[in-house]
């Protein structure tokens, strides 16, 4: 079990799986910016994020909803959880709420679903952090996407599971080494909206020629004084 001070954003798995450097300068040096992509995403998220808890019959919808999980070392807010009333095993009681309730989260995205597993695994740990939180086994969630305005469903597999803890547990890794991994120029670094304080082509360029420098000066016969 995890202590409060060794928590995990869970936000830094989405950071960590797009760019571990990416990761680092946020989560370990405190940096951020914006752009136009991060802010397309808070206007999508500004009402998941209102801490509302709707009523509509049998369905409960919170939003904005802290969660944290001890076993995994994990911490941060679901957008939306979903409460179906179900009294069939799996099923949770609510406090201050009669009946039981079958809780479903739903993670929104403002893009369009992508060839990964990038925003499955995010959701899948908001789900670990629930089923600890409620004592419940969650099956299955869904990813909205602001693209397409429709729900990507999307299943807690044994192997989903599998990814997120791996991943976690190489970000805490990565974290305990207290060090930002190196500027490696990508395609997908012009979406970044820390480029201008990762500049990593100038970055690359003069770690390369230090590498460069280092193995000229290893090549050199030793110097005869003589």
């Amino acid at each position: 079990m995890f202590t409060e001070y060794d928590l995990i954003p869970i936000s830094a798995l989405q950071h960590f799986a797009f760019c571990e450097r990416q990761c680092g300068l946020i989560h370990l040096e405190g940096a951020w910016a914006e752009n136009r992509l991060t802010v397309e995403g808070k206007q999508l998220h500004e009402r998941a994020d209102s801490d509302e808890t709707e009523v509509r019959g049998d369905l409960r919808i919170a939003r904005g909803l802290r969660i944290r999980s001890l076993k995994h070392g994990l911490v941060g807010r679901a957008d939306v959880v979903e409460f179906y009333r179900d009294e069939a095993p799996g099923a949770v009681e609510l406090e201050g709420v009669d009946g039981r309730w079958r809780p479903i989260p739903i993670e929104y995205k403002r893009g369009r679903v992508k060839f990964n597993s990038i925003d499955e695994v995010q959701i899948c740990a908001q789900a670990l952090c629930l089923e600890e939180m409620l004592g419940s086994v969650i099956e299955g969630g869904f990813l909205f996407y602001g693209k397409t305005r429709r729900r990507h469903p999307v299943t807690f597999s044994p192997t989903l599971r599998h990814a997120t803890t791996d991943c976690v547990e190489r970000i805490r890794v990565a974290m305990a080494s207290g060090k930002t991994p190196h500027a490696r120029y990508q395609k997908k670094c012009d979406r970044c909206s820390l480029y201008e304080l990762c500049l990593p082509k100038a970055i690359e360029q003069s770690q390369q020629v230090r590498e460069y420098l280092d193995r000229s000066v290893q090549d050199q016969p030793p110097h005869d004084p003589g």
